[in-house]
């Protein structure tokens, strides 16, 4: 099962961007995005960004993944 998580939009070149996610910073397609800017979340499949997402979105998102990642600390 492949999983989209949000990303935020570190540097934007053309059609690629350095996206973070987590603190570790990677490389993502940003072709499907309009007016795609640094600073922007976007939701991030397989290196391609898919949607932008609001910062509620990812604040959202982050309340409902927390339980999972504390569970697996265990």
């Amino acid at each position: 099962m492949c999983l989209a998580i949000p990303a935020r939009i570190i540097e934007c070149h053309g059609e690629n961007a350095v996206v973070e996610i987590g603190g570790v910073r990677r490389q993502a397609n940003i072709a499907f995005i309009d007016d795609a800017r640094p600073g922007d979340y976007l939701l991030l499949h397989a290196g391609f960004a898919i949607r932008k997402w609001s910062e509620e979105d990812v604040r959202e998102y982050r309340a409902l993944i927390e339980p999972l990642t504390a569970a697996e600390d265990k």
